[in-house]
Protein backbone atom coordinates (compact mmCIF):
# COMPACT_ATOMS: atom_id res chain seq x y z
CA UNK A 1 0.00 0.00 0.00
CA UNK A 2 6.13 10.62 0.06
CA UNK A 3 7.38 14.38 0.09
CA UNK A 4 7.38 17.96 -0.04
CA UNK A 5 7.59 21.51 1.94
CA UNK A 6 6.86 20.23 5.47
CA UNK A 7 10.39 18.36 7.20
CA UNK A 8 8.18 17.10 9.53
CA UNK A 9 4.12 16.30 8.48
CA UNK A 10 1.48 14.79 10.04
CA UNK A 11 -0.87 12.32 8.24
CA UNK A 12 -3.97 11.61 9.95
CA UNK A 13 -6.54 14.68 9.41
CA UNK A 14 -10.36 13.96 8.40
CA UNK A 15 -8.93 10.31 7.68
CA UNK A 16 -12.12 7.83 8.35
CA UNK A 17 -11.88 3.48 8.79
CA UNK A 18 -13.23 2.10 5.61
CA UNK A 19 -12.41 -1.23 3.51
CA UNK A 20 -9.05 0.16 2.51
CA UNK A 21 -6.81 -1.47 -0.70
CA UNK A 22 -5.35 -3.85 2.00
CA UNK A 23 -8.52 -4.98 3.48
CA UNK A 24 -8.30 -6.47 7.06
CA UNK A 25 -9.88 -10.11 8.12
CA UNK A 26 -8.92 -11.86 11.07
CA UNK A 27 -9.50 -15.21 10.92
CA UNK A 28 -8.25 -15.70 14.62
CA UNK A 29 -5.44 -17.90 16.46
CA UNK A 30 -2.93 -19.77 14.17
CA UNK A 31 -0.22 -20.71 17.04
CA UNK A 32 1.47 -24.17 16.19
CA UNK A 33 -1.46 -26.41 14.91
CA UNK A 34 -3.95 -24.77 16.96
CA UNK A 35 -6.61 -25.01 14.09
CA UNK A 36 -7.51 -21.55 12.09
CA UNK A 37 -11.01 -19.48 14.04
CA UNK A 38 -12.83 -17.01 12.22
CA UNK A 39 -13.17 -13.32 13.73
CA UNK A 40 -15.10 -11.00 11.61
CA UNK A 41 -14.09 -7.25 11.52
CA UNK A 42 -17.42 -4.69 11.27
CA UNK A 43 -18.24 -4.25 7.58
CA UNK A 44 -20.50 -2.38 5.32
CA UNK A 45 -23.81 -3.88 5.62
CA UNK A 46 -24.48 -6.79 3.09
CA UNK A 47 -20.96 -7.62 2.72
CA UNK A 48 -18.75 -10.06 4.09
CA UNK A 49 -14.85 -10.96 3.79
CA UNK A 50 -13.93 -14.44 1.75
CA UNK A 51 -10.95 -16.43 2.59
CA UNK A 52 -10.16 -20.03 1.96
CA UNK A 53 -6.93 -22.23 2.01
CA UNK A 54 -7.73 -22.85 -1.55
CA UNK A 55 -6.66 -18.69 -1.61
CA UNK A 56 -3.25 -19.76 -0.99
CA UNK A 57 -3.26 -21.23 -4.68
CA UNK A 58 -3.47 -19.30 -7.67
CA UNK A 59 -7.01 -18.01 -8.94
CA UNK A 60 -8.39 -17.96 -12.35
CA UNK A 61 -7.29 -15.39 -14.90
CA UNK A 62 -9.84 -12.62 -15.38
CA UNK A 63 -10.73 -10.89 -18.47
CA UNK A 64 -8.77 -7.14 -17.59
CA UNK A 65 -5.90 -7.02 -19.25
CA UNK A 66 -4.05 -5.36 -16.30
CA UNK A 67 -5.14 -8.37 -13.93
CA UNK A 68 -2.32 -9.17 -11.46
CA UNK A 69 -2.10 -11.65 -8.89
CA UNK A 70 0.77 -11.12 -6.78
CA UNK A 71 3.06 -12.69 -3.66
CA UNK A 72 5.64 -10.30 -1.92
CA UNK A 73 7.96 -11.76 1.38
CA UNK A 74 10.07 -9.47 3.64
CA UNK A 75 12.25 -10.53 6.74
CA UNK A 76 15.21 -9.00 8.61
CA UNK A 77 17.71 -10.33 10.44
CA UNK A 78 18.61 -8.19 13.47
CA UNK A 79 22.06 -10.57 13.91
CA UNK A 80 23.32 -10.69 10.40
CA UNK A 81 21.98 -7.12 9.66
CA UNK A 82 20.73 -8.33 6.58
CA UNK A 83 16.73 -8.10 5.43
CA UNK A 84 15.31 -7.92 2.40
CA UNK A 85 11.80 -8.39 0.33
CA UNK A 86 11.04 -10.29 -3.17
CA UNK A 87 7.87 -9.76 -5.29
CA UNK A 88 6.55 -11.56 -8.13
CA UNK A 89 2.91 -10.98 -9.68
CA UNK A 90 1.26 -12.40 -12.72
CA UNK A 91 0.25 -10.41 -15.80
CA UNK A 92 -0.61 -12.85 -17.86
CA UNK A 93 -2.88 -11.29 -19.87
CA UNK A 94 -0.19 -9.08 -20.61
CA UNK A 95 2.39 -11.93 -21.00
CA UNK A 96 4.90 -10.78 -18.80
CA UNK A 97 5.69 -11.28 -14.99
CA UNK A 98 6.80 -8.31 -12.74
CA UNK A 99 10.08 -9.75 -10.43
CA UNK A 100 11.66 -7.88 -8.67
CA UNK A 101 14.53 -8.94 -5.83
CA UNK A 102 16.06 -6.23 -3.27
CA UNK A 103 18.68 -6.90 -0.56
CA UNK A 104 19.22 -4.61 2.49
CA UNK A 105 23.36 -5.80 3.05
CA UNK A 106 25.17 -5.59 5.99
CA UNK A 107 27.76 -3.06 4.91
CA UNK A 108 24.75 -0.68 3.54
CA UNK A 109 25.16 -1.72 0.04
CA UNK A 110 21.84 -3.11 -1.94
CA UNK A 111 21.50 -6.18 -4.17
CA UNK A 112 18.56 -5.63 -6.59
CA UNK A 113 17.25 -7.03 -9.45
CA UNK A 114 14.05 -6.39 -11.56
CA UNK A 115 12.59 -8.33 -14.53
CA UNK A 116 9.72 -8.44 -16.70
CA UNK A 117 10.13 -12.58 -17.78
CA UNK A 118 7.74 -13.68 -20.35
CA UNK A 119 4.60 -16.08 -19.15
CA UNK A 120 1.57 -17.59 -20.77
CA UNK A 121 -0.38 -18.63 -17.75
CA UNK A 122 -1.33 -17.87 -14.25
CA UNK A 123 -0.78 -21.49 -13.32
CA UNK A 124 2.47 -20.92 -11.08
CA UNK A 125 4.85 -18.48 -8.88
CA UNK A 126 7.76 -18.98 -11.57
CA UNK A 127 9.36 -16.38 -13.26
CA UNK A 128 12.67 -14.66 -13.82
CA UNK A 129 14.28 -17.19 -11.19
CA UNK A 130 11.90 -16.20 -8.76
CA UNK A 131 9.84 -18.99 -7.37
CA UNK A 132 7.36 -19.54 -4.47
CA UNK A 133 6.54 -22.84 -3.19
CA UNK A 134 3.35 -23.74 -1.36
CA UNK A 135 3.81 -26.31 1.51
CA UNK A 136 0.76 -25.99 3.52
CA UNK A 137 -1.91 -23.33 3.62
CA UNK A 138 -1.51 -21.04 6.22
CA UNK A 139 1.27 -22.35 7.78
CA UNK A 140 4.81 -22.73 5.34
CA UNK A 141 5.53 -21.54 2.25
CA UNK A 142 9.34 -21.62 0.41
CA UNK A 143 11.00 -19.14 -1.46
CA UNK A 144 13.96 -19.66 -3.97
CA UNK A 145 15.75 -17.10 -6.18
CA UNK A 146 19.10 -17.81 -8.45
CA UNK A 147 20.16 -15.26 -10.88
CA UNK A 148 22.07 -11.89 -11.51
CA UNK A 149 21.32 -8.64 -8.95
CA UNK A 150 22.80 -5.36 -9.14
CA UNK A 151 25.51 -4.65 -6.22
CA UNK A 152 24.53 -0.67 -5.12
CA UNK A 153 27.44 0.97 -3.42
CA UNK A 154 23.96 3.52 -2.61
CA UNK A 155 20.05 2.51 -3.48
CA UNK A 156 19.20 6.13 -3.84
CA UNK A 157 20.52 4.90 -7.45
CA UNK A 158 17.60 3.79 -8.53
CA UNK A 159 16.21 7.02 -8.30
CA UNK A 160 17.57 6.78 -12.21
CA UNK A 161 16.88 3.32 -12.68
CA UNK A 162 18.71 3.67 -16.11
CA UNK A 163 21.85 5.42 -14.45
CA UNK A 164 22.01 2.33 -12.15
CA UNK A 165 22.37 -0.69 -14.46
CA UNK A 166 24.87 1.54 -16.51
CA UNK A 167 27.09 2.28 -13.45
CA UNK A 168 26.73 -0.46 -10.92
CA UNK A 169 28.31 -3.82 -11.18
CA UNK A 170 26.17 -7.34 -11.59
CA UNK A 171 27.21 -9.93 -9.67
CA UNK A 172 25.22 -13.74 -8.85
CA UNK A 173 22.82 -13.97 -5.86
CA UNK A 174 20.70 -17.12 -4.22
CA UNK A 175 18.00 -17.28 -1.60
CA UNK A 176 16.44 -20.63 -0.06
CA UNK A 177 14.41 -19.27 2.42
CA UNK A 178 11.56 -20.99 4.38
CA UNK A 179 8.87 -19.31 5.67
CA UNK A 180 6.32 -19.82 8.91
CA UNK A 181 3.58 -18.20 9.32
CA UNK A 182 3.02 -16.96 13.38
CA UNK A 183 -0.12 -14.94 13.01
CA UNK A 184 -3.92 -15.19 11.89
CA UNK A 185 -4.69 -13.98 8.32
CA UNK A 186 -5.29 -11.08 7.49
CA UNK A 187 -7.37 -9.93 4.77
CA UNK A 188 -9.65 -11.69 1.86
CA UNK A 189 -11.89 -10.97 -1.04
CA UNK A 190 -14.72 -8.64 -0.76
CA UNK A 191 -17.87 -10.08 -1.66
CA UNK A 192 -21.93 -9.51 -1.75
CA UNK A 193 -23.71 -11.74 1.26
CA UNK A 194 -24.65 -13.92 -1.52
CA UNK A 195 -20.93 -15.06 -2.89
CA UNK A 196 -21.25 -12.77 -5.87
CA UNK A 197 -17.90 -10.74 -6.46
CA UNK A 198 -17.43 -6.57 -6.23
CA UNK A 199 -16.85 -4.93 -9.32
CA UNK A 200 -14.90 -2.32 -7.50
CA UNK A 201 -13.95 -3.45 -3.95
CA UNK A 202 -11.01 -1.65 -3.31
CA UNK A 203 -11.95 1.82 -4.72
CA UNK A 204 -10.07 1.13 -8.13
CA UNK A 205 -7.88 -1.32 -10.24
CA UNK A 206 -5.60 -2.11 -7.30
CA UNK A 207 -6.85 -5.67 -5.99
CA UNK A 208 -9.86 -7.55 -5.52
CA UNK A 209 -8.67 -9.80 -3.17
CA UNK A 210 -5.51 -9.36 -0.96
CA UNK A 211 -4.11 -10.76 2.61
CA UNK A 212 -1.17 -10.66 4.89
CA UNK A 213 0.30 -12.36 7.05
CA UNK A 214 3.30 -11.63 9.61
CA UNK A 215 6.13 -14.71 9.15
CA UNK A 216 9.33 -15.60 10.54
CA UNK A 217 11.94 -16.69 7.40
CA UNK A 218 15.03 -19.01 7.96
CA UNK A 219 17.75 -20.00 5.05
CA UNK A 220 20.57 -18.66 3.34
CA UNK A 221 21.19 -15.72 0.80
CA UNK A 222 24.30 -15.30 -1.15
CA UNK A 223 25.44 -12.21 -3.15
CA UNK A 224 28.20 -12.56 -5.12
CA UNK A 225 30.84 -14.43 -2.85
CA UNK A 226 29.32 -14.24 0.53
CA UNK A 227 26.96 -16.05 2.04
CA UNK A 228 24.75 -15.61 5.52
CA UNK A 229 22.26 -18.24 7.33
CA UNK A 230 19.64 -15.97 8.19
CA UNK A 231 16.62 -15.97 10.55
CA UNK A 232 14.43 -12.86 10.76
CA UNK A 233 10.92 -12.12 10.91
CA UNK A 234 8.47 -10.76 8.37
CA UNK A 235 5.57 -9.98 6.23
CA UNK A 236 3.95 -12.05 3.18
CA UNK A 237 1.25 -10.83 1.15
CA UNK A 238 -0.71 -12.29 -1.48
CA UNK A 239 -2.80 -10.57 -4.01
CA UNK A 240 -5.27 -10.83 -7.19
CA UNK A 241 -7.30 -8.98 -9.41
CA UNK A 242 -7.33 -6.20 -11.76
CA UNK A 243 -4.01 -3.72 -11.11
CA UNK A 244 -2.48 -0.32 -11.91
CA UNK A 245 0.08 1.03 -9.75
CA UNK A 246 -1.45 4.63 -10.78
CA UNK A 247 -4.77 3.72 -8.60
CA UNK A 248 -3.90 5.46 -5.07
CA UNK A 249 -3.27 8.90 -5.05
CA UNK A 250 -0.91 8.07 -2.33
CA UNK A 251 -0.23 5.67 0.46
CA UNK A 252 1.73 4.74 3.44
CA UNK A 253 2.09 1.03 4.35
CA UNK A 254 4.11 -0.18 7.54
CA UNK A 255 5.06 -3.25 8.80
CA UNK A 256 7.02 -4.47 11.53
CA UNK A 257 7.67 -7.46 13.22
CA UNK A 258 9.78 -7.76 17.37
CA UNK A 259 10.81 -11.35 16.91
CA UNK A 260 7.96 -14.02 17.01
CA UNK A 261 5.50 -13.05 18.80
CA UNK A 262 4.99 -9.28 18.41
CA UNK A 263 4.62 -7.04 15.21
CA UNK A 264 2.18 -4.38 13.19
CA UNK A 265 0.63 -3.47 10.12
CA UNK A 266 -0.62 0.10 9.36
CA UNK A 267 -1.77 1.30 6.27
CA UNK A 268 -2.99 5.14 5.79
CA UNK A 269 -4.43 5.12 1.88
CA UNK A 270 -5.35 8.62 -0.20
CA UNK A 271 -7.62 8.91 -3.29
CA UNK A 272 -7.03 11.84 -5.55
CA UNK A 273 -10.49 13.13 -4.00
CA UNK A 274 -9.20 13.50 -0.59
CA UNK A 275 -10.97 11.50 0.63
CA UNK A 276 -8.70 8.60 3.13
CA UNK A 277 -9.23 4.94 4.52
CA UNK A 278 -6.95 3.74 6.71
CA UNK A 279 -6.16 -0.26 9.21
CA UNK A 280 -3.94 -2.22 10.35
CA UNK A 281 -3.51 -4.94 13.01
CA UNK A 282 -0.99 -5.05 15.85
CA UNK A 283 -0.19 -8.82 16.30
CA UNK A 284 0.70 -9.55 20.50
CA UNK A 285 1.22 -13.15 21.50
CA UNK A 286 0.03 -14.82 18.80
CA UNK A 287 -3.31 -12.54 18.47
CA UNK A 288 -4.36 -9.45 16.39
CA UNK A 289 -6.12 -6.20 17.71
CA UNK A 290 -7.69 -4.44 14.97
CA UNK A 291 -6.93 -0.97 14.40
CA UNK A 292 -9.64 1.79 13.51
CA UNK A 293 -7.13 5.14 13.73
CA UNK A 294 -3.77 5.46 12.13
CA UNK A 295 -1.34 8.60 12.42
CA UNK A 296 1.80 9.17 10.35
CA UNK A 297 4.50 11.74 11.04
CA UNK A 298 6.95 11.81 8.65
CA UNK A 299 11.01 13.04 8.85
CA UNK A 300 12.02 13.67 5.57
CA UNK A 301 15.82 13.59 3.89
CA UNK A 302 15.55 16.53 1.96
CA UNK A 303 18.17 15.87 -0.10
CA UNK A 304 16.38 13.14 -1.95
CA UNK A 305 13.17 13.45 -1.09
CA UNK A 306 12.24 10.36 1.22
CA UNK A 307 11.41 9.15 4.80
CA UNK A 308 14.50 9.24 7.08
CA UNK A 309 12.07 8.79 10.12
CA UNK A 310 8.94 7.39 10.72
CA UNK A 311 6.35 8.24 13.54
CA UNK A 312 2.95 6.23 13.86
CA UNK A 313 0.14 6.36 16.62
CA UNK A 314 -2.06 3.54 16.13
CA UNK A 315 -5.28 3.04 17.75
CA UNK A 316 -6.91 -0.28 18.42
CA UNK A 317 -10.87 -1.43 18.25
CA UNK A 318 -10.53 -1.51 22.12
CA UNK A 319 -9.29 2.00 21.98
CA UNK A 320 -5.53 1.13 23.18
CA UNK A 321 -2.96 3.77 21.41
CA UNK A 322 0.26 2.28 20.12
CA UNK A 323 3.35 4.79 19.61
CA UNK A 324 5.76 3.66 17.23
CA UNK A 325 9.04 5.08 16.17
CA UNK A 326 11.19 4.12 13.05
CA UNK A 327 14.57 4.97 11.36
CA UNK A 328 15.47 4.27 7.70
CA UNK A 329 18.48 2.49 7.81
CA UNK A 330 18.38 1.30 3.91
CA UNK A 331 16.35 3.15 0.88
CA UNK A 332 15.39 1.81 -2.56
CA UNK A 333 13.01 4.48 -4.68
CA UNK A 334 11.20 2.74 -7.21
CA UNK A 335 9.41 3.91 -10.43
CA UNK A 336 6.57 2.57 -12.12
CA UNK A 337 5.34 5.02 -15.53
CA UNK A 338 2.13 4.09 -17.49
CA UNK A 339 1.04 5.81 -20.79
CA UNK A 340 -2.69 6.51 -20.95
CA UNK A 341 -4.70 6.14 -23.74
CA UNK A 342 -4.48 9.68 -24.76
CA UNK A 343 -0.78 9.72 -24.39
CA UNK A 344 -0.28 11.10 -20.96
CA UNK A 345 2.67 9.38 -18.97
CA UNK A 346 1.89 8.27 -15.42
CA UNK A 347 4.81 7.89 -12.92
CA UNK A 348 4.65 6.63 -10.07
CA UNK A 349 7.05 6.59 -7.03
CA UNK A 350 7.19 3.37 -4.30
CA UNK A 351 9.80 4.78 -1.77
CA UNK A 352 10.78 1.07 0.32
CA UNK A 353 12.38 2.24 3.37
CA UNK A 354 14.19 -1.13 5.85
CA UNK A 355 13.28 0.70 8.72
CA UNK A 356 14.29 -0.06 12.39
CA UNK A 357 11.04 0.53 14.87
CA UNK A 358 11.07 1.12 18.55
CA UNK A 359 7.92 0.25 20.30
CA UNK A 360 8.32 -0.06 24.30
CA UNK A 361 4.44 -1.65 24.71
CA UNK A 362 5.22 -4.52 22.22
CA UNK A 363 8.82 -4.27 22.80
CA UNK A 364 11.98 -3.51 24.71
CA UNK A 365 14.57 -4.76 22.12
CA UNK A 366 14.26 -2.87 18.45
CA UNK A 367 12.01 -4.48 15.45
CA UNK A 368 12.41 -3.89 11.87
CA UNK A 369 10.39 -3.76 8.93
CA UNK A 370 8.81 -1.73 6.12
CA UNK A 371 8.04 1.56 5.22
CA UNK A 372 6.63 1.96 1.87
CA UNK A 373 5.37 5.03 0.51
CA UNK A 374 3.93 5.15 -2.83
CA UNK A 375 2.97 8.80 -4.37
CA UNK A 376 1.92 9.72 -7.66
CA UNK A 377 4.76 12.06 -9.32
CA UNK A 378 3.19 15.30 -10.12
CA UNK A 379 5.56 17.43 -11.65
CA UNK A 380 8.52 16.05 -10.12
CA UNK A 381 7.09 16.05 -6.73
CA UNK A 382 5.39 13.20 -4.93
CA UNK A 383 2.16 14.15 -4.24
CA UNK A 384 1.92 12.64 -0.36
CA UNK A 385 4.15 14.66 0.59
CA UNK A 386 2.45 17.81 0.14
CA UNK A 387 -1.03 16.51 1.35
CA UNK A 388 0.51 14.54 4.45
CA UNK A 389 -0.74 17.06 6.83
Amino acid sequence: MAHLPQAHADASAGVHLAVPVRTFLFLGELMSVTPVTSFEPVLPEGLRLRLDEADEGMHELGPESNFNESMYFNFYDPQQRLGGWVRLGNRANEGIAERTVCLYLPDGTVGFSYDRPPIKDNDSFTAGGLAFTFVEPFRRLDVSFAGDVLHLADGMAMADPKAAYLSNPTVSATLDLSYEGISPMLGGELESLDGSPLEDAHGGDFARGHYEQHVFGTGTVSVGDQTWTVAGAGLRDHSWGPRHWQSPWWYRWLTGNFGRHAGFVASLIVKQDGSRSMGGVVLRNGRYEQVVKVRVRTDWDEANGTQQQVGITMTTQEGLVYEVTGEVVGMVPLRNRRKTDDGSLLTTRIAEGMTIWTCPQLSDAPGSGLSEYLDQVIDGRPVGRDEEG
